[in-house]
């Protein structure tokens, strides 16, 4: 049984950029203008979130455009999204980290 999927022109970059935009507007202001003061409650905000969007929505755009490119070829095979592919991977996994460290460990 061979099972074919019509090509999409739509690939989710509108999901990476909003994960990458949201990380950039929670971690930007407290990095740079140290808003909202330092303390535990914000540590435990900012690694959750910074685990939850930025990371998990550039993790999945990543990984969906790996698949949709090698696997289930529904993206046209361009080389700029093989590198927003793995841009938005490593990227994923690069929020994960950073959200994971900002985490308050008990």
């Amino acid at each position: 049984m061979d099972v074919t999927f019509a090509e999409s022109v739509f690939p989710p970059l509108a999901l990476g950029f909003f994960g990458l935009g949201t990380g950039y507007l929670l971690y930007g202001p407290h990095e740079l203008f140290g808003y909202p003061q330092k303390s535990d409650a914000t540590d435990r905000a900012l690694g959750v979130w910074g685990i939850w969007m930025p990371g998990l929505c550039q993790l999945i755009t990543g990984i969906i455009l790996f698949v949709g490119l090698t696997r289930l070829q529904v993206f046209a095979r361009s080389p700029p999204l093989y590198m927003a592919a793995l841009a938005f991977s490593a990227y994923g996994i690069h929020w994960f980290a950073i959200g994971w460290n900002r985490y308050p460990q008990q």
